[in-house]
């Protein structure tokens, strides 16, 4: 279980190496794309609160990064978090995600990226439920659900 400190560290000391990589042009991204994933995961914006099509719901499966399809969270680490964006509380796994120190709007925060792709997913901040206190606050159009056939 991934801690505060050790995301620290990732951005500090380097991130975990992925599985694989995912590189392409950004005329390639646009091709895959709607454009509002494309301002969202490519160009590292955000959506408004409460406004997100993945905020209120809770089907079994895993949550995959909506540019190359790379699992991220699995929906049994989903939690409501009152931020009117999808909250997780840890990775799929640890080498998923890379962290990036973000000093943007005159506040420091850590952003998450999907570490195959570099998709801007959102940021991760220490506020979260025990045990891990983390609190992923994720943009839902990075993310696609691969919803679990069970």
């Amino acid at each position: 279980m991934l801690t505060w400190k050790e995301v620290i560290d990732f951005c500090v000391k380097g991130n975990p190496t992925p599985d694989k990589r995912v590189e392409k042009t950004e005329a390639e991204w646009r091709q895959i794309l709607t454009p509002e994933q494309f301002r969202i995961t490519r160009q590292k914006g955000t959506e408004h609160p409460h406004s997100g099509a993945l905020c209120s719901i809770h089907e079994a499966g895993k949550y995959n990064c909506v540019c190359c399809d790379t699992p991220l969270f699995d929906s049994t680490i989903k939690f409501e978090s009152g931020t009117g964006w999808p909250s997780f509380t840890q990775p799929i796994k640890p080498n998923a995600i890379k962290y990036h120190k973000d000093g943007s709007f005159g506040m420091v925060r850590v952003e998450v990226m999907c570490n195959t792709c570099d998709a801007h997913l959102g940021h991760v901040f220490p506020d979260g439920p025990e045990p891990s206190g983390l609190r992923y606050c994720i943009n839902s159009e990075s993310l696609q659900l691969e919803k679990s056939s069970n």
